[in-house]
């Protein structure tokens, strides 16, 4: 079952595995040190985390690197873009109200 980007990045220890790996390739034991669950719940996670493509698998000797793809971080930042855009706007109505609000309370303080 081809699972969408989304259902990885929802749960937070999904998450916090891709805050891991963005600073370094990591191994699930590795990984798994930071979290209290066991070993097969953190392979679950990768696992998942795989599958939707947000990371791949490096052989290297004995071990299994997991590092992050960045080009699937950045699908992920172009849908949040127009909700960024959305937001930015808000806040800055709310910054010119703001000042209206202020530059009317300074009035009436005058008065």
């Amino acid at each position: 079952m081809k699972r969408d980007v989304f259902q990885a990045i929802a749960d937070p220890t999904r998450r916090a595995i891709i805050a891991l790996i963005a600073l370094q390739a990591m191994t699930p034991n590795a990984i798994a040190e930071n979290f209290h669950t066991t070993r097969q719940a953190v392979s679950k996670h990768l696992r998942i985390l795989t599958e939707c493509e947000l990371v791949t698998q490096e052989q290297k000797g004995r071990e299994i690197y997991y590092t992050l793809e960045i080009d699937k971080m950045k699908e992920i930042d172009r849908w949040l873009e127009q909700y960024r855009k959305i937001w930015e706007s808000r806040f800055e109505q709310l910054d010119v109200l703001l000042a209206e609000l202020k530059e009317q309370d300074k009035q009436e303080k005058k008065k």
